[in-house]
């Protein structure tokens, strides 16, 4: 199926469409959900639809105008990454930030549902599972060259294993 932009479509074009964009961002909730992030499935399938929803609404508008679509794509990736902003948080405690993967994972929901709404399956279908395979080896990873790579400095001072030979 060749990419036709133009909303020019049938009803059922339209929904396979917005099916697509809620799949995406269905799959990608459910990564962020079974580990527990605060931004799940409903959030990442209703920002997947509604860039779709934008595009979709940017070429019908004014299918012609190349330039005002992309404008309208530029705006979504600017306010999407507000959106994914507020699920970033600082712990003083942990000396961490925290939600960086979750924001980026709505930033990439935003950009299937952009691209489903295009008609772009094809490169969706690639970059879907591109994100999952990041989403779920991505952590393991991580956390393997962490435990190969740290530095003895990185690692907290703990004391030495008490011997009870050393008491007498």
């Amino acid at each position: 199926m060749t990419p036709d932009p133009s909303l020019e479509l049938g009803n059922m074009a339209i929904a396979l469409r917005t099916g697509a964009a809620v799949l995406c961002g269905t799959l990608l909730g459910i990564n962020r959900n079974l580990h527990h992030k605060s931004a799940g499935v409903r959030t990442h399938s209703l920002v997947s639809l509604g860039s779709a929803l934008v595009v979709m609404l940017a070429f019908a508008a004014d299918s012609q105008n190349r330039d005002g679509v992309t404008r309208v794509m530029q705006g979504l990736v600017t306010g999407i990454g507000f959106l994914g902003a507020g699920v970033i948080l600082h712990r003083d405690t942990k000396k961490r930030i925290e939600g960086l993967t979750t924001a980026a994972s709505i930033w990439v929901a935003a950009g299937f549902g952009m691209a489903c709404g295009a008609g772009l399956f094809v490169l969706v279908a690639i970059t879907l599972a591109a994100a999952l395979l990041v989403l779920a080896l991505g952590g393991p990873l991580e956390k393997a060259f962490e435990r190969m790579f740290a530095a003895k400095d990185d690692v907290p001072n703990e004391p030495p294993p008490s011997d009870s030979s050393e008491r007498e």
